[in-house]
């Protein structure tokens, strides 16, 4: 616009002529037109007539120099009102575009708010309703804790005094009967090693008894010092026999001690415990805790042939690692048995003493033999439960003595000498859950020399050389068990086991000597032989059986 007026301007003044154009208001174009028309017309008239003056023609310029200037100063006029319009339009858009990006930046506030307010309440939900879970759950834990409360203030099994826990654990009444096709004369404990052959009179009649002597009274005590569990159990039960016990007309038998012993276990898995208990050899349903032993579940309390165990004094000490893995060594009361075989010459062969009937004065009874011991038996054992099955490895050490008088055929205790003799064995168990846990079945070994004695037979435990020192009997025993859980109330069983005595032979002369002596007469083991004649006779055994 300023170019076009410009050019304007230099037209008027070099050639007199000039012709203005205002686009800007229609007041202005028709103003410009008006003088236009008037300038052509004087210049018609001039024309026509003499022609203007030059004064006349200058004027004339200047007026138009004049409206031409002041046009260009109402233009400056309108384009600053209109860059002041556009600026205050920029600072409005601008004004307008920040409120427009606080408004998107609230905006994308608010959806963040939102979409945390829409997790929030999805958490909320969700926690709602793991409230509602956990309030049943908490109801259901509550009912079932004011049964237990309910069930323990109306018949408690534990009574509790200064802060010691008393239960009756273990505890029952027992009815039992027994029917064997071979009179024993025996109650519920069979001696197995007694097992009559068909030529004893006691051999062909069967017998049956009652009995309620199993009854068992069992407590079990237990406090805390510190970290420290301590625990005190008593067992007993009426399998013992006075000298006035019988069951002619009232079975008056007399209370035993079955276990009792004292523990303490550590936080740290350390258990030491000391009294009379099962040995360590017997086998445990969990790792080597004591009240676990995994018994045969016969009624017969000899258990079952095959089945290794002792129940007697004994100091244990255990190392549980984890509920996974424990090991154990105990020292445990030690035993020699009634020797086997024999052979030596009444006259001519050696002495020998290892045992006497108890001293009533030592409190001991006198129809039971005891054997001098030189020190106790040794058991180690290690147990193992990976997750599946129960598995024990175990060994056992002893120590066998008797004092050997070379010359007690000619009356001397010249050279007279005590004689020690080492025994001992290795053993195992291994008892496994099948059918999703219905059927237990378990394998037991035990094999050494000297360890006839932790065998449900009770075998032999030594025999004499010709010299009248010790040899160790090599045997053992094995026992497998099938137990079947058919309910929670209801178990099936089966076992089949033995006990193992081999032969140790020995040749003096003509004469064998040893356990197993193929030279002793058996033919009369099976033919029977008749009491004396005249009257009632107790059963007595076949002639020229000794096997």
């Amino acid at each position: 616009m300023k170019l076009l007026l410009r050019c304007g301007l230099a037209c008027l003044l070099s050639g007199g002529m000039l012709m203005a154009q205002n686009t800007a208001t229609s007041q202005g174009a028709t103003s410009a037109k008006t003088r236009t028309t008037r300038t052509t017309a004087r210049r018609r008239t001039t024309a026509a007539g003499t022609g203007p003056s030059i004064a006349s023609q200058l004027q004339e310029l200047r007026d138009m120099l004049a409206a031409q200037q002041r046009q260009i100063q109402q233009l400056q006029n309108q384009l600053a009102a209109r860059d002041q319009q556009i600026q205050q339009a920029q600072q409005t858009a601008a004004d307008a575009s920040a409120k427009a990006t606080e408004a998107a930046s609230k905006a994308n506030e608010a959806q963040t708010a939102n979409n945390d307010a829409t997790t929030q309440v999805a958490s909320l939900k969700e926690t709602v309703t793991s409230l509602k879970a956990n309030d049943q759950s908490i109801s259901d834990s509550i009912k079932t804790e004011q049964k237990k409360v309910s069930e323990a203030f109306e018949s408690p099994t534990t009574l509790r005094f200064k802060g010691i826990t008393i239960s009756p654990t273990g505890s029952f009444i027992a009815a039992e009967t027994i029917w064997r096709q071979r009179g024993l004369a025996a109650d519920e404990n069979t001696p197995f090693s007694s097992i009559p052959f068909n030529g004893a009179q006691n051999g062909n009649l069967s017998e049956f008894n009652a009995s309620g002597r199993q009854s068992r009274i069992a407590l079990l005590a237990e406090g805390k010092v510190g970290s420290l569990t301590l625990r005190g159990y008593y067992e007993s039960d009426w399998l013992s026999a006075g000298t006035t016990s019988n069951s002619n007309e009232s079975n008056s038998y007399t209370n035993r001690q079955r276990q009792i012993f004292a523990q303490v276990q550590s936080e740290s898995g350390w258990i030491f415990t000391g009294g009379q208990m099962w040995s360590l050899a017997t086998e445990t349903k969990s790792l080597l805790d004591n009240r676990s032993e995994n018994l045969p579940m016969t009624i017969d309390s000899q258990y079952n042939a095959g089945f290794t165990w002792e129940r007697q004094y004994g100091a244990r000490v255990v190392k549980d690692f984890g509920k996974k893995a424990a090991i154990g060594f105990a020292v445990e009361e030690p035993q020699t048995l009634t020797v086997g075989g024999g052979g030596l010459s009444t006259t001519t062969g050696p002495g020998v003493v290892f045992q006497l009937p108890g001293n009533l004065g030592g409190l001991m009874n006198n129809q039971a033999n005891y054997s001098f011991n030189i020190s106790p038996d040794f058991v180690a054992k290690a147990a193992f439960e990976p997750g599946w099955g129960h598995y024990e490895i175990y060994g056992i050490a002893r120590f066998l003595r008797d004092r050997v008088y070379p010359n007690a055929g000619t009356k001397s205790a010249a050279g007279v000498f005590n004689s020690t003799a080492t025994g001992g064995g290795i053993g195992g168990n291994i008892r496994v859950p099948t059918l999703h846990k219905k059927l237990d079945v378990g394998l037991h070994v035990l094999a050494g020399a000297g360890v006839g004695r932790y065998g449900s037979s009770t075998l032999a435990d030594v025999t004499f050389k010709p010299e009248g020192s010790f040899e160790p009997l090599r045997g053992g025993s094995a026992l497998g068990s099938l137990e079947f859980h058919a309910t929670p109330k209801l178990d099936l069983f089966t076992y089949y086991g033995g006990d193992y005595t081999g032969r140790a032979l020995y040749t003096l002369g003509a004469t064998q000597l040893g356990y197993g002596r193929t030279t002793l007469a058996s033919t009369g083991c099976s033919t029977e032989v008749a009491p004396a004649a005249g009257g009632a006779s107790t059963a007595i055994g076949p002639a020229n059986c000794s096997p």
